[in-house]
């Protein structure tokens, strides 16, 4: 596909994308369903997978999103800047952190450490895509939509100098 001088080759199909988020939807709502979790996406990235994981699922839940920064670009710049923070009181709570993507697991460590500080009753962590090849965790993932190449990939919120988030599908960058 070509778009705006980027020539993108899709690594993941908007219907693959649904199907899985749909399970996952049926997962957290039986895992949650006798809570009411609050849900806290990664912005700006986690926000269209959000919005459609919780639609997908049966139970009630609160939201809420915090904003990190660690990427200039393609390039992770190794470290993880705070930039927005949960307004939401997590303690004694069932957290479902909600993540785009886990590269090299910087941010998710650094998100995970944060929260369990303030001592919720659970923590779920749910990202759609996994680098395993490259991602460096002591700790596992709860719940994983697709493992991926360690490659640089935009669309369904993942974007590249903040475009291309609004592609339906994932997509890699072949060339520009």
């Amino acid at each position: 596909m070509h778009f705006h001088g980027y020539e993108l080759s899709l690594v993941i199909s908007d219907k693959d994308i649904q199907n899985r988020i749909n399970e996952i939807g049926r997962e957290l709502s039986v895992k949650f369903k006798d809570e009411v979790p609050i849900f806290i996406g990664i912005l700006n990235g986690s926000f269209i997978f959000m919005a459609d994981l919780i639609r997908a699922l049966d139970i009630d839940c609160e939201m809420d999103f915090i904003k990190l920064a660690s990427y200039k670009g393609s390039e992770s710049t190794g470290t993880v800047r705070l930039l927005k923070d949960i307004s939401a009181e997590i303690t004694n709570r069932h957290i479902v952190i909600v993540e785009d993507i886990i590269d090299s697991g910087l941010t998710i460590k650094f998100i995970k450490d944060r929260m369990q500080d303030a001592s919720p009753a659970s923590l779920t962590i749910v990202t759609l895509l996994l680098k395993p090849d490259v991602a460096n965790l002591e700790f596992p993932i709860d719940v994983i939509g697709f493992e991926i190449a360690p490659e640089f990939v935009v669309g369904y919120g993942l974007d590249y100098d903040q475009k291309m988030r609004h592609l339906p599908a994932i997509y890699r960058i072949e060339k520009d």
